[in-house]
């Protein structure tokens, strides 16, 4: 599936979970995050850098919607869709008291 459709799908996924999406010029700068999920008098907001290509796009939106992932699994999303959601999830934290691995 297209960048452009993928983000047509999120885009509706967010709306339906009452998260707005809004495009703006952000001051960032090279190798910075392109957007992101905050709370904006009470309501979760995705911002996203208008500048970003149709790729940026998805992966900023579908990294921030991976947070409500209870929620999205009652929504009717294409496969393709939920595939791009959990390439973006956040990692699973661990469980408490489990031994944390160090890469050596």
């Amino acid at each position: 599936m297209k960048a452009d459709a993928l983000l047509e799908h999120l885009e509706s996924a967010a709306e339906k979970l009452d998260i707005r999406v809004s495009y703006e010029m952000l001051a960032t700068a090279i190798g910075q995050s392109r957007g992101g999920l905050c709370r904006v008098k009470g309501q979760f907001r995705v911002i996203i850098d208008k500048r970003a290509t149709a790729g940026e796009r998805v992966a900023t939106l579908a990294t921030a919607l991976g947070r409500f992932a209870p929620q999205l699994a009652e929504l009717e999303l294409p496969a393709p869709v939920r595939e791009v959601l959990r390439a973006h999830a956040p990692a699973p934290k661990p469980a408490p008291g489990a031994a944390v691995r160090r890469a050596s």
